[in-house]
């Protein structure tokens, strides 16, 4: 006890420290610098004296407490000296919550002003589908924006002009002032700053340029049409109202006029990237070449690429104009014939058997029986005969499973037939047939100029030469020619090879200054049954081909309308009569006109006349060996 002074100073200090230590006068809570815990003895100063000074001890009264807080330090639940009471620890853990909450609170609340500002960004920017139903109504729609899904809703009153009726010129029907509605492809696009300069396409060719320029009358208004322009992809269907003006442009086919655009709508949005660019098929094969040693190099199309997405590729101007040729060598070709007294058919393509003897055909189950897809109208065009129609024509789908791999062959065709009864002789029919291709030849030059002077700007080729009255060739004459270019023809029995046409064509072209001329008097072997023989020579027939710059387009003869001679034929050629046959025999035998036709290729026809390197090119969706799609 601190009460004995008597005791020794060393004593004294022991039971002084052992007391500070039982009453836990190392209090928690007191902290000194660095977060050290204080220890309240030290405000004692002790010495080796035999007393303890005084003023320590005055000092020791403002340090200890009474009995009653004595009582709490000396708790045994006290935590231990350092750690933080749960009380504590619960109000600092508020703390950090409260921070973290408030933070959470403030990035949050940027978030919505972010998000705010961008939603009346894109409200102000924002350009909501039109959905046009009258011209009456105008006034109410944006001028621009993706128009709805045209779904026959109404007619709308809008007046569509072609782009090959405006112009720069006072006697054009949409001059200077004009404002009109026009509707196409957008053939390209350039928007730069507050200017837009763009090319509508109408029929693949006729092409007018159409331009936009900020107001600045109303900026905002303008900025909204610059940023609608700017999301527009070439190849779209785009509707145009503008007012035409004066304008110098060679690069459209409207070169004295331009629109100034004062509405545009989206109809049909293409893709933005495409298989390949229309403009890049739309170059001659001079011009890839010339382009292969300079710094940007056009892209070479392959002919797979162009065939996987014909419709892309029969948008360039060429390809287009080549199927409105196709057509027009249908019209002319049904022109010709009906003014020469035919009469048009429609014959079957699933048959009973084989048509053309030689030729493959493609099988299909019929109802449990087989059916063949015809190879020609062949034998429904001799029956025609047979039923007193006696001038007929046919265009129509001829089938040849022919693994041929070659650049004028094709799997399917469209056929020009044509059959007539004749008195005496098949130059009859010949003579009807070199009417027919005159007119054909004559009518593309000058009638489908426009669209070949399209063409030969890619593809080139020269018109096909021709005479007035038929050139016909007789067999021996055409062996002796090819002997001369020194090809060994042996008897003279054989067909032609690829290679020999084409000199016999050469040959022709220098002999008799024309690019079409007629083959007749084939050897029977290589005609089909129903040819009829020559009557001084049977090795040899009364068959013709017909030729475009030494190569074949039209095959046809004389036809054997004897029943016996035809039945003995089909024998000697080792074909089964089945039942197709059978009929085909037996219209013969009720008395037929003595008759003969001829059979051209449609595709073959197009492809030879324009000079071009690939039937493939004539044919919409050509058909091969290594092709049923698209």
């Amino acid at each position: 006890s601190i009460e004995h002074r008597t005791a020794r100073p060393t004593e004294r200090m022991v039971s002084l420290m052992l007391l500070i230590t039982a009453s836990g006068l190392l209090r928690r809570g007191a902290v000194g610098r660095g977060g050290n815990p204080v220890l309240f003895a030290s405000a004692f100063s002790f010495s080796t004296k035999n007393e303890l000074p005084t003023t320590s001890l005055s000092r020791a009264r403002h340090v200890f407490p009474r009995a009653s807080q004595s009582a709490r330090f000396m708790s045994t639940d006290a935590p231990p000296a350092g750690e933080k009471t749960e009380e504590e620890k619960a109000a600092i853990k508020a703390a950090r919550e409260a921070r973290k909450a408030e933070k959470e609170r403030k990035k949050a609340e940027k978030a919505a002003q972010k998000a705010a500002k961008l939603a009346a960004q894109e409200a102000a920017n924002h350009i909501d589908e039109v959905t046009y139903l009258s011209v009456d109504d105008q006034d109410s729609y944006a001028t621009m924006g993706d128009m709805t899904v045209v779904m026959s809703r109404s007619r709308s009153g809008r007046d569509f002009v072609d782009v090959k009726e405006i112009g720069g010129a006072d006697d054009a029907k949409y001059g200077p002032g004009s404002k009109v509605w026009i509707s196409g492809r957008l053939n390209s696009i350039r928007v730069k700053g507050g200017s837009c300069f763009l090319v509508l396409r109408q029929n693949s060719f006729d092409t007018l340029q159409a331009c936009f320029f900020k107001d600045k009358e109303n900026p905002e208004q303008s900025a909204k049409m610059i940023k609608y322009l700017k999301t527009l992809t070439t190849e779209s269907i785009v509707n145009i109202e503008g007012t035409v003006s004066c304008a110098d442009v060679r690069s459209c086919s409207i070169q004295d006029a331009e629109l100034a655009i004062t509405r545009i709508h989206s109809v049909s949005k293409a893709d933005a990237m495409l298989p390949f660019l229309v403009e890049d098929a739309a170059r001659s094969e001079k011009e890839v070449e010339a382009s292969q040693d300079t710094d940007r190099p056009f892209p070479r199309l392959g002919q797979e690429l162009r065939l996987d997405h014909r419709w892309l590729d029969l948008r360039a101007p060429a390809n287009n104009a080549i199927m409105r040729i196709q057509s027009a060598v249908c019209q002319l070709f049904r022109e010709s014939l009906y003014s020469q007294g035919f009469v048009e058919i429609h014959t079957p393509k699933l048959i009973a058997g084989e048509s053309e003897s030689g030729a493959g055909v493609f099988t299909t189950d019929y109802f449990g029986t087989t059916a063949c897809l015809a190879q020609s109208p062949q034998l429904y065009k001799q029956m025609a005969i047979s039923s007193d129609l006696n001038r007929v024509f046919e265009i129509g789908p001829v089938f040849r499973a022919e693994n041929s791999h070659t650049r004028r062959h094709l799997c399917e065709f469209t056929g020009l037939d044509l059959e007539m009864a004749i008195d005496e002789h098949y130059m009859e029919t010949l003579e009807v047939v070199h009417t027919m291709f005159k007119h054909i030849f004559e009518g593309l030059e000058t009638r489908w100029a426009k669209e070949l002077k399209v063409i030969r700007t890619q593809y080139d080729s020269e018109p096909v030469t021709f005479t007035d009255e038929p050139c016909v060739l007789h067999w021996p004459e055409a062996m002796d020619i090819l002997r001369e270019q020194g090809f060994d023809m042996g008897e003279g029995l054989g067909d032609l090879t690829g290679a020999q046409e084409l000199a016999l064509g050469s040959a022709v072209k220098e002999k008799y200054s024309t690019d079409f001329f007629m083959l007749d008097k084939y050897p029977s072997d290589i005609r089909p049954f129903y040819t009829m023989p020559d009557p001084e020579d049977d090795r040899f027939s009364n068959s013709y081909d017909i030729f475009i710059r030494g190569q074949e387009i039209c095959s046809g003869a004389q036809r054997c309308h004897d029943p016996d001679v035809v039945t003995e034929i089909i024998h000697k050629k080792g074909i089964e009569i089945g039942d197709g046959l059978k009929t085909y025999i037996e219209s013969f035998r009720h008395g037929v006109s003595p008759h003969a036709g001829a059979g051209i290729g449609l595709e073959r026809v197009v492809f030879l006349y324009l000079g071009l390197d690939n039937v493939r090119k004539a044919s919409m969706f050509p058909r091969d060996p290594n092709r049923c799609t698209p």
